[in-house]
């Protein structure tokens, strides 16, 4: 986790930077009083970054550039690429097949890329005269942080105005045995030098999903294990959709299971044993790989938020905040994936993050809405989603009052070669009384997220 201080431009146009000496060789410790910065920022992420620049384990970008959105993306590219060349030769194209993938230069490229935005966040820092510092934060009390530095030495920072934006990090099912010792997350997954070769993807999240899908993409046997529903929270008659479009492209799946049990074999491969939770046979297989997507848990723990006052929620240890990302200590504020109620989105975190920063010193009153966010799920056929999910809709407003509109369609880019386009499908569902207010669209297929966040602005 990264820190970074901000001294904002006060009455006298100049920036003020306070740091003193004290004792035991911890240094910038406060006077009382007198603080040492305008703006402290706990996270390197995406909205931490958006708030510094208003105004880690990995480089600077957090979840997003290093393990999350921009290797995500990249490597469901290489897939989509794979799919492509297969229509080529309808197309004219003579292309000898099978086309063989290079996990080892798709890697390397994928990485070196993420190092650049690291990089690029390190000098828009620079220029933007925010102070980096690479530590591990905890509070010592309501204005004051401790940083921890990679060699041990400690360092205290003081600020009028404290912002955590530490995000998340993968769950791991610490009471399967084997599951920490020999399964990696998607914290692992981007970075691999070699390929994860045959590959047990536990759960039924989109990150579960979207990993599936491109390592399906790019040649790979991969199993998709999943304990009950498909994408939790997203529309169910589209997330079946999803399943059936990966099934009939070669991802498996292991429906209604739970994995009990991981070890090493003799040979280096993974013996998992898992239990069909409705008959309770148990069942084992092997893998090369075996990577666990259940979920996301907030950054807090080593916070000790305590020591500053600010409240969390029992169930999910997300931080509590008001329509202005205040926390229950008033100088105290909260954005992105740590945050209870919030949509795990990068770009919410980012609009966030800025909005906050112009109230706090720009004189703006505007706040974040986090209603009709778009948002898609990067699977080998992209689902893209705004507002209500049929069930949503329903709930909110009763059965009786919701119409739904729905088409399938082919994409013209289908037709030559002949692709399966039974999938495709878009569909709106809307208030019944006119003027049928769009209370959410969702749409299956090519370029999911282009086509979603045109329509966002519609919605909106």
């Amino acid at each position: 986790m990264a820190a970074m201080a901000v001294a904002l431009r006060g009455l006298g146009g100049r920036f003020r930077w306070r740091t003193q000496a004290v004792a035991g060789g911890v240094r910038g410790a406060a006077r009382a009083g007198q603080r040492d910065y305008d703006l402290l920022v706990i996270g390197g992420g995406s909205g931490g970054l958006a708030c510094a620049k208003e105004g880690t384990r990995w480089g600077l970008g957090g979840t997003c550039v290093n393990v999350g959105c921009i290797p995500k993306k990249l490597m469901h590219q290489a897939a989509l690429l794979g799919g492509l060349i297969q229509d080529a030769p309808h197309y004219g194209w003579e292309v000898a097949q099978p086309v063989p993938h290079d996990w080892r230069k798709m890697a390397e490229a994928v990485q070196n890329h993420v190092k650049s935005l690291n990089w690029g966040h390190r000098v828009q820092l620079q220029d933007r005269k925010v102070k980096y510092f690479n530590i591990k934060a905890s509070f010592v009390d309501e204005h004051t942080v401790c940083g921890v530095a990679k060699g041990g030495k400690e360092i205290l920072l003081s600020a009028d105005h404290i912002i955590i934006a530490t995000g998340g990090r993968p769950r791991y099912p610490t009471h399967i045995e084997g599951a920490l010792e020999y399964g990696i997350t998607s914290d692992d997954i981007f970075w691999l030098k070699e390929s994860p070769g045959k590959t047990l993807v536990v759960g039924a999240s989109y990150v579960a999903l979207e990993c599936a899908g491109f390592l399906t993409g790019i040649g790979l046997d991969t199993t998709v294990m999943i304990r009950s529903i498909p994408l939790r929270g997203f529309d169910q008659q589209m997330s079946s959709m999803v399943i059936e479009h990966m099934a009939s492209h070669g991802t498996q799946f292991l429906r209604g299971c739970a994995p009990s049990r991981v070890r090493r074999l003799p040979d280096g491969h993974l013996q998992v044993t898992w239990e069909d939770c409705t008959t309770g046979k148990e069942d084992t297989g092997t893998f090369d790989t075996v990577l666990w997507a259940i979920g996301r848990v907030p950054d807090t723990r080593s916070l000790n938020l305590e020591k500053a006052g600010v409240d969390t929620s029992p169930d999910t240890q997300k931080i509590l905040v008001d329509s202005r990302e205040g926390t229950s200590v008033p100088h105290i504020y909260a954005i992105g994936d740590v945050v209870e109620g919030r949509p795990e989105l990068t770009p919410t975190a980012i609009m966030a993050g800025r909005l906050l920063v112009q109230r706090l010193f720009g004189g703006s009153s505007d706040l974040m809405d986090y209603d009709n966010v778009p948002t898609t799920v990067f699977t080998p056929l992209e689902y893209g989603c705004v507002g209500l999910s049929e069930e949503e809709a329903v709930a909110r407003h009763g059965q009786e009052h919701v119409e739904v509109y729905h088409a399938h369609y082919k994409p013209l880019e289908f037709t030559v070669a002949g692709r399966d386009a039974s999938q495709c499908y878009v569909k709106m569902v809307c208030l019944r009384e006119p003027p049928q207010l769009v209370l959410g669209l969702h749409f299956l297929g090519p370029n999911a997220g282009e086509v979603t966040q045109g329509f966002a602005l519609g919605i909106k």
